[in-house]
């Protein structure tokens, strides 16, 4: 009889095989019997299922589900487009009826079609705002809507009753946010002849706003993106524009000392001038014997103000050649002075 730990135990019987492997045991009959084992019963199960999976694959082809047509296939003629893109949704090649291509050429080809097109989907689209979707929208929100002003019947009227103009900039881009930081920028645009300003006041808020005044439009535009958000943004332009008004109202002590030189644009009454010019038509009245001429008279001529016209443009503009030229012939006016041959 051989040793417990061998391989086979003589007289054994009709049992014949008695292995140890790795602390479990297994016994077997001599002649083909059923074999028994301590292995753990999971094993079975998996066995169960691989047989199982070996089972469905091998089904026959009667039980496979065949793939539906696309959707673009059994659209009509007159398809709801709302119905297809209710909302904003990226792009479905099985619901979009156009021959689509988007992508770069493949060996000097055309680009890929729409089937599995990932460029297609990476970007916005706008299926969703058609024309007819739009008036269904509108349709819906007709309700909590009201009625325009009929006092507000044109462009006049309203720019009278809502002075401040707000624009702002919405952005639809591709990336990994759909916000966009220039979105946050507020540009407020207002004439300064709506503004309740006097003359002292406009000239101190032009003074003071800088390049964001515009002479020819008479239009101050500020534009602010300092701060993160839109709202935040708009709220420091309406406090910035009511700085700027208030202030230019307060008349400072040092604004009384402010003499030709200081002066934002040159002030023809009671300039030096005005007094030189007035004295000399005044002594050519009087070498020609006119005396029953009065200064107001005198400044009312159209001489003197062409003469003053030529001079306001000359100081204000700068020497231009054509100030220049009108500065000339207005002179030679004002002193009857004929031309020479």
């Amino acid at each position: 009889m051989a040793p417990v730990g061998g391989a086979v135990l003589a007289g054994a019987g009709p049992w014949a095989l008695l292995s140890r492997c790795c602390g479990r045991v297994a016994v077997a009959r001599l002649f083909g019997g059923a074999a028994y084992s301590s292995l753990p019963a999971a094993r079975s199960g998996e066995g169960q299922q691989r047989e199982a999976s070996t089972r469905r694959r091998g089904r026959s082809p009667q039980f496979i589900r065949s793939h539906a047509p696309p959707r673009t296939e059994r659209m009509t003629v007159d398809q709801d487009w709302s119905s297809v893109y209710p909302t904003a949704a990226s792009f479905k090649p099985a619901s979009v009826p156009l021959p689509i291509r988007m992508g770069y050429p493949v060996k000097r080809g055309v680009p890929p079609p729409k089937e599995g097109n990932l460029e297609l989907i990476k970007i916005p689209n706008f299926l969703h705002l058609t024309p007819p979707a739009i008036k269904k929208h509108c349709a819906a929100l007709k309700d909590f809507c009201t009625e325009w002003p009929s006092a507000l019947d044109s462009d006049e009227k309203c720019e009278q009753h809502f002075p401040i103009e707000i624009e702002t900039v919405d952005y639809v881009s591709a990336g990994t946010s759909i916000r966009n930081p220039k979105a946050r920028v507020v540009t407020l645009r207002v004439k300064l002849s709506n503004l309740n300003l006097d003359d002292h006041a406009k000239k101190k808020l032009i003074k003071l706003v800088g390049e964001r005044y515009c002479k020819d439009t008479d239009m101050l535009t500020i534009i602010t993106d300092r701060c993160p958000l839109r709202r935040q943004n708009y709220d420091y332009g309406i406090h910035l524009l009511t700085v700027l008004y208030h202030e230019s109202w307060k008349t400072e002590m040092w604004e009384s000392e402010k003499t030709e030189e200081d002066m934002e644009e040159y002030i023809w009454e009671n300039s030096c001038s005005q007094k030189n010019a007035l004295e000399t038509l005044l002594r050519i009245k009087a070498s020609e014997n006119v005396s029953n001429v009065t200064k107001e008279e005198v400044l009312a001529s159209e001489v003197v103000k062409n003469y003053r016209n030529s001079v306001i443009a000359l100081k204000s503009e700068g020497e231009t050649e054509n100030n220049v030229s009108q500065y000339k012939e207005s002179v030679k006016k004002l002193l009857n002075i004929q031309a020479l041959p």
